[in-house]
């Protein structure tokens, strides 16, 4: 099974993806340093609150919906109005 930090990179990355962004451009939006942004999308680093606050902000997306995007059972409960 992977990691926390696994499946939140990979939430990060599909939700860059699926917007067509570079992970530049993910960094610039979200004011974070390209390679940090690689780093958290291959779970090689542990992004503190407000750096996922920024990549929620980024993505235009609730705090907890972008945690929950890492978490089945989360995004099965999660409230898309939060």
């Amino acid at each position: 099974m992977k990691s926390l930090n696994e499946r939140f990179g990979l939430a990060v990355r599909q939700q860059r993806e699926s917007r067509g962004w570079s992970q530049e451009q993910l960094a610039e939006r979200a004011d974070l340093n390209r390679s940090y942004v690689g780093e958290v999308e291959r779970g090689s680093v542990v992004p503190s609150l407000a750096t996922i606050a920024k990549l929620a902000v980024a993505f235009d997306v609730s705090l907890s919906g972008l945690l929950a995007d890492c978490d089945p059972l989360l995004r099965a409960t999660a409230d898309p109005a939060l």
